[in-house]
């Protein structure tokens, strides 16, 4: 059985999910209907071990971020590509990531 069609928000759900992830950093990319952050490290281990707990939460959501690692830099977009656009898996993603960085760095502090 294949799952549901991911819906994209529409424009009151995106007014009420948006905003939050604004405040702490997420944009929405310029011509295509994505958000984007960049998050810094203490180092590559660091990094690593935030890209490997955002990668087991993704594949048990069956969405996957688009993601770019240098050294303590890691970049994420999240888009739903089944309805080319942000959906609520994207929100959902979006917050456990943020949760998850936030976990990281206040352990090293």
């Amino acid at each position: 059985m294949s799952a549901p069609k991911r819906q994209k928000l529409d424009e009151e759900e995106r007014n009420t999910s948006l905003p939050s992830l604004r405040k702490t950093g997420w944009t929405e990319v310029e011509g295509r209907d994505a958000i984007y952050k960049e998050y810094l490290f203490k180092d590559f281990n660091q990094a690593f071990g935030f890209m490997a707990r955002v990668a087991l939460k993704a594949e048990k959501m069956d969405h996957h971020p688009e993601w770019f690692n240098v050294y303590n830099k890691v970049q994420i977009t999240l888009s739903t590509h089944d309805c080319s656009g942000l959906s609520e898996n994207d929100v959902k993603l979006a917050t456990f990531i943020e949760a998850a960085a936030n976990s990281i760095t206040k352990c090293d502090e």
